[in-house]
């Protein structure tokens, strides 16, 4: 045999082999591939009726709190406590407010009120008046059980359902006191039917003083009829939802059996649960068995097209090629497709030399982060390929249009007219006037945009993309939704931001920065009570430089934690100065997110031996906004070790009441903007007579930021605030000037502020 035929029957063979290979791949994976589709649609069908069976139970449990919360309406109320203790009894203003309101109101089919002693003394029953002990005969059993849990705890053999009226009713003991409120509920078995079965007890919600021995407990009996399962069929979505008595063989209706939590069977419920994964089942399975089939002849027909491959290999090579220089989700040309783009403009141009220019025009799309953040990254994905189709469409087909990554776009254009740069801004920016559509949802988004031309900007791609990121950058610092053409003065504006960030730097590893005190000075008597620690620099070419300045510069260049550390070291240094008085530091929310704050605070207090009491820790809602456990878990530690916590500019961003009961604060400081001029704003007057009164009365002190006038240091005081800060009693000294302050304001008719006539201070509720 030749050395050629050889050749040919060992590549035979080796086809042979290889075919026999991909073979038995392919029917391995295709038989995967089926059973794989297989096992998903069964299991969306099985997770989609395990869902709708937990569903449907926690319905159930939220009926029995929504008892509960409808009781509550009455039963916490001063004037329902005087009126069940009135002897004799006025059945009219207990009929009247108990049972036609909780019948016709909210359709409870039995209203019983039993005394102190367990004795029933009044009764409605299906809408009638009826004899209190009879009615409560008629039920002995499920109502001794259910009065004996409210009155001395969870009966452990009965199940418990009202854990979300024990959630509200834990924000209800906080705000209104009605801390003795004793309840139960569940769902029994009443006359063989299953009811729902509630007691509460019958507190007052103001006065705690006009209740007089063991409450009054008020019982609802509910029954769960064809109407109540109908209501809670709707709330599911779950139209066909219903109790009988036996299991239903009726098509793909599903029974499960339904107890009372007394372990009485009830029943069954019944319903037509969804199977999402029928449409896999009956579709998509003998397609995907089909497919399989094809792509297993198909396979066998590519074997054949083998001595093709030279061919095939160049098309994968064009293949290769075009993805190295596009974007894989939006299909775009990528970053080194624009840049050898560019450079064969500019090259062009220089050939030219004519009036021609190269315009590159960076697109950044503002707030991205957010929909990646709220919607996911699918989402951020499809507003993706939405900017880029919108961008495209917006466009000249001269226009070249590529995707840097993330949400970063960039064009370029030649063009004649210098104008040119103007029209391309307008265009971009009207792709941005329309909502996006994303999965469903309507997104606004705004876009920053940066031009920079050739050749007044640059000859080099390098020069012309950094200036174009210079004008970006700029627009975004400008507040977004805007177009900037580069400038050298925005090229000076960086570098001077970079020279302030070396700066800093060393300022920090130097010790170069300062701290000077504002005083906190107290209503009760004028005195200096604490003081605020507030940063300052002196440069040492660039005289003082405003924390309005180098603090942004210090959160982008990620220099805050070694900021807030040096910060807080040198106020606890200094404190040691002054041992009665309280100093107050203001925390960033970068030290949450990227320092171990609880660590160094125990550091510091160890290293300069001062007493946590002293030091208040100032924290802005931007802290609170992310309210994420592991802040809550900091701010635990950090009063747990002694520190007392305020809530900084309160009344600004998303101030809401829910943080005063989420966290627990020390004090509280009313924003400057609420302040300024209070004596002419009723309104903000009114806000803040609001804002003392809760925070007076969760124990906390009220401090007022940015008094300036006599008349509003008046004021303040006149709505109960604590403790004054701002330049009418004085600026912010450093720290060899605070003894003197001090000194200035004990002295009598001294300091600013004693002229003022002393109120008498509100005690904490």
């Amino acid at each position: 045999m030749s050395s050629g035929s050889a050749k040919t029957v060992h590549y035979r063979n080796d086809l042979r082999r290889l075919t026999v290979l991909i073979g038995g791949a392919l029917a391995f994976f295709g038989a995967l591939l089926v059973v794989v589709v297989a096992y998903a649609g069964w299991s969306a069908n099985t997770t989609a009726v395990t869902r709708e069976r937990q569903l449907v139970e926690n319905a159930l449990d939220q009926s029995v709190s929504q008892v509960l919360d409808q009781q509550k309406a009455i039963a916490f109320w001063d004037d329902a406590v005087v009126a069940a203790q009135r002897r004799p009894i006025d059945v009219d203003w207990l009929e009247t407010n108990f049972g036609v309101y909780f019948h016709e109101t909210y359709g409870h089919d039995e209203i019983i009120i039993v005394d102190g002693a367990n004795q029933p003394i009044y009764a409605n029953i299906n809408g009638e008046l009826s004899d209190a002990g009879a009615a409560y005969a008629n039920h002995r059993a499920v109502f001794d059980r259910i009065v004996n849990e409210a009155r001395t705890g969870a009966d452990t053999s009965l199940r418990r359902r009202d854990r979300a009226f024990v959630e509200s009713q834990g924000n209800y003991n906080a705000l209104l006191g009605a801390s003795f409120g004793r309840w139960a509920g569940h769902i029994m078995s009443v006359d063989g039917e299953p009811a729902v079965v509630a007691a509460l007890s019958i507190v007052p919600n103001l006065d705690p003083n006009i209740l007089h021995g063991e409450p009054h407990l008020l019982i609802s009996i509910v029954k769960i009829d064809d109407a109540f399962m109908a209501q809670v069929g709707s709330s599911l979505l779950i139209s066909d939802l219903t109790l009988s008595d036996r299991v239903l063989h009726d098509g793909d209706r599903l029974s499960e059996a339904f107890v009372a939590d007394d372990g009485a069977p009830m029943g069954y419920l019944s319903w037509t649960p969804r199977r999402p994964g029928q449409a896999l089942l009956i579709f998509i399975l003998p397609l995907v068995a089909l497919g399989v089939i094809g792509a297993g002849v198909m396979t066998y027909v590519m074997i054949g097209r083998l001595k093709n491959a030279s061919g095939e290999l160049a098309d994968r090579e064009a293949q290769s090629r075009h993805q190295a220089l596009h974007d894989a989700l939006s299909g775009l040309p990528n970053r080194h497709h624009f840049v050898e783009r560019l450079q064969d403009c500019l090259d062009g141009l220089i050939q030219q030399r004519n009036n021609g220019r190269v315009i590159t025009a960076y697109i950044d799309v503002d707030r991205f982060k957010d929909v990646n953040d709220t919607m996911g990254h699918q989402a951020g994905d499809a507003l993706i390929m939405a900017v880029a189709s919108r961008l495209s469409a917006h466009l000249t087909p001269e226009d070249f249009l590529s995707r840097f990554g993330g949400d970063e776009f960039a064009v370029l254009r030649r063009a004649n007219d210098p104008q040119s740069a103007t029209e391309l801004a307008e265009r971009l920016r009207r792709a941005f006037e329309e909502p996006f559509d994303v999965y469903g949802q309507h997104i606004r988004m705004t876009a920053s945009i940066g031009i920079s031309m050739a050749p007044e900007h640059g000859a080099s791609p390098a020069e012309l993309m950094r200036h174009a990121d210079i004008a970006l950058y700029q627009g975004k610092n400008q507040g977004r939704d805007r177009a900037m053409v580069f400038s050298t003065d925005m090229a000076e504006e960086v570098e001077r931001r970079r020279e302030i960030e070396l700066d800093l730097q060393r300022a920090i590893e130097n010790g170069e920065l300062s701290l000077h005190y504002q005083p906190l000075v107290s209503c009760a008597d004028h005195r200096v009570k604490g003081v605020e620690a507030l940063l300052r620099w002196t440069h040492k070419t660039r005289g003082d430089i405003s924390p309005a300045v180098f603090v942004p510069v210090a959160e982008e260049a990620g220099l805050m934690p070694a900021l807030g550390a040096y910060v807080l070291n040198r106020a606890f240094e200094e404190t040691k100065r002054w041992p009665e008085l309280e100093v107050a530091i203001n925390l960033s929310p970068v030290q949450f997110r990227h320092v171990d704050l609880v660590d160094l605070l125990k550091r510091l207090v160890a290293e300069h031996d001062v007493d946590p009491a002293r030091i208040v820790l100032e924290v802005t809602e931007g802290v609170l906004m992310e309210s994420t456990d592991r802040n809550r878990m900091i701010l635990d530690s950090i009063r747990d070790m002694g520190f007392r916590i305020a809530l900084d500019d309160f009344g600004t961003g998303y101030s809401s009441l829910r943080y005063l009961c989420d966290f627990r604060f020390d004090k509280i400081k009313i924003d400057r903007a609420f302040v300024t001029g209070i004596h002419e704003r009723k309104r903000a007057m009114t806000i803040i007579q609001s804002v003392v009164t809760i925070g007076r009365g969760l124990g906390m002190d009220i401090v007022a930021e940015g008094v300036e006038t006599e008349a509003e240091a008046s004021v303040m005081r006149l709505v109960g605030v604590t403790e004054l800060q701002g330049f009418f009693f004085s600026k912010a000294v450093p720290a060899d000037g605070v003894q003197a302050l001090v000194d200035k304001f004990a002295a009598p008719e001294a300091a600013p502020g004693r002229r003022l006539d002393p109120l008498p201070q509100r005690k904490s509720s």
